[in-house]
């Protein structure tokens, strides 16, 4: 349903004549608390969410690879409003549409298809947040850490032909992964990584310039998962 609602909402965009907006690798979107009159919808490329907690660290929420509103919170009466998240570009280049929040809301509430959306939209993020949650409180670091890599698996993944591996096509720093897993450093992530491969869990594709990470066991992958 919500996937049918987004195409109706890019479509909507574009019979609307909605401006977009580039952004290149590595450079952000938004910030966390930042007011802005605007809401954002992602039309391509990838990007990732994250906050930051109060002892300073980098909280990472997800990454987002789909058309999407990225920016939907509050009071829709609000001209401006506080931005949810940091949204950092992954990919080389993304490009969002940017519309003013008052006059989203005022399509919304005119459009039964949009009012659809809007509700999906609220109870996949409530739903999708508390499940992140609930793996993170249930896993230790070893399980984090694998459930993150399966999570990367379904997102970004790719099958190895003739093998039952799963090539994560997709680069994600050390750094990164701590912030997904509530690690504390990157160099743990590190050990912990050589752990997994050491008993043959996963292992390195390095014939790009930039290290991706293969599933080579999913069903050992899954054995370190507390559901």
């Amino acid at each position: 349903m919500i996937n049918r609602d987004v195409d109706y909402l890019v479509n909507f965009l574009k019979t609307k004549n909605i401006p977009t907006i580039g952004k290149e690798y590595h450079t952000y979107l938004t910030f966390h608390g930042l007011k802005a009159a605007n809401v954002f919808i992602l039309k391509e490329g990838i990007i990732k969410t994250s906050v930051i907690l109060q002892d300073g660290r980098e909280f990472n929420i997800s990454y987002i690879s789909q058309p999407d509103v990225i920016s939907l919170l509050h009071d829709e009466a609000l001209q401006y409003d506080e931005q949810p998240f940091n949204v950092r570009i992954e990919s080389e280049t993304a490009a969002f549409y940017q519309i003013n929040r008052v006059k989203f809301w005022e399509y919304v509430n005119s459009d039964i298809r949009l009012q659809n959306y809007v509700k999906q939209y609220y109870r996949h993020r409530l739903s999708e947040n508390f499940s992140r949650l609930q793996r993170l409180t249930m896993n230790g670091r070893t399980g984090a850490l694998a459930n993150f890599l399966k999570d990367m698996s379904v997102k970004f993944g790719k099958p190895i032909p003739r093998t039952s591996k799963i090539l994560i096509d997709f680069f994600v720093t050390n750094e990164d992964i701590a912030g997904f897993c509530s690690i504390a450093n990157y160099t743990s992530v590190s050990r912990m990584l050589r752990t997994l491969k050491d008993h043959g869990v996963i292992e390195f594709d390095t014939t790009t310039k930039r290290r991706r990470i293969v599933i080579k066991n999913l069903q050992k992958l899954n054995d370190l998962i507390a559901y």
